[in-house]
């Protein structure tokens, strides 16, 4: 059986993907891989703190792999700490990466171009499934999740610290993608049929901040395309119980 890590964002799609993953039994995921932003311990774009991300990790009963950055480091240094993540993760015999995109050709492209030069085969669980179809089958699951980044050109602060379900879903606008494939929002997943127990969290603040930078491309693992940041999010702060 082949041997993978996850790229592990903290929200619904990668724990979907992990979840179908398990019931087919065909690869087995043996690491959650995650970004966070070492200036202030969260996890990268979505910002959820590191605390929940390590509870998470052990709810569902994998070991956590951190890949630790600063807010503003060097197209040079990511590279190298990329670099060196990856290594580590070969030299463990893991051959295989799994994401959870649904439909972004050029970012699946990109991924797969970029961990075949290293050896790493890349793997999509979640790929052209319709996403309102997927989001159903996650919330039919018994999965529990919130969105705790919302972008503000394209929600109002109403939808930031939402439960997603299928009110939720009625309530998206009808330009929305139901999985929020676009970037219009991401979610924190406390609970689920493959949990051991909830991830419990108190509702924190709700705040906007705004990018006008150049960011590289979102995700966790083996991304160094840059593209420019010139919005707005909502984000719900989660505080663990």
């Amino acid at each position: 059986m082949s041997k993978a890590y996850l790229n592990w964002s903290s929200g619904k799609d990668a724990a979907y993907a992990l979840y179908l993953l398990q019931q087919e039994k065909k690869i087995k995921v043996g690491k959650l891989v995650t970004t966070i932003n070492a200036e202030v311990n969260r996890i990268s774009m979505h910002g959820v703190r590191l605390a929940l991300l390590q509870k998470q990790a052990e709810s569902l009963q994998l070991p956590l792999h951190i890949i630790s950055l600063d807010g503003n480091v060097s197209m040079n240094e990511y590279n190298a700490v990329m670099q060196k993540s990856i290594d580590l993760l070969k030299a463990e015999g893991f051959t295989h990466s799994i994401f959870g995109d649904i439909f972004l050709e050029d970012l699946r492209s990109y991924r797969e171009e970029q961990l075949h030069k290293v050896g790493i085969k890349a793997v999509f669980p979640l790929w052209r499934m319709d996403t309102a179809q997927l989001m159903r089958e996650f919330i039919s699951a018994g999965f529990k999740a919130i969105t705790v980044c919302v972008n503000a050109k394209l929600l109002d602060e109403s939808f930031c610290g939402k439960i997603i379900d299928q009110q939720f879903l009625k309530d998206l606008p009808s330009h929305i993608d139901p999985c929020g494939e676009n970037g219009e929002f991401h979610s924190f997943v406390f609970d689920g049929p493959n949990f051991k127990f909830p991830v419990e969290f108190e509702k924190g603040e709700i705040i906007k901040r705004s990018f006008v930078q150049k960011e590289k491309k979102e995700d966790n693992c083996f991304t160094n395309k840059e593209t420019s940041w010139d919005t707005e999010f909502w984000y719900c702060d989660l505080i663990p119980k």
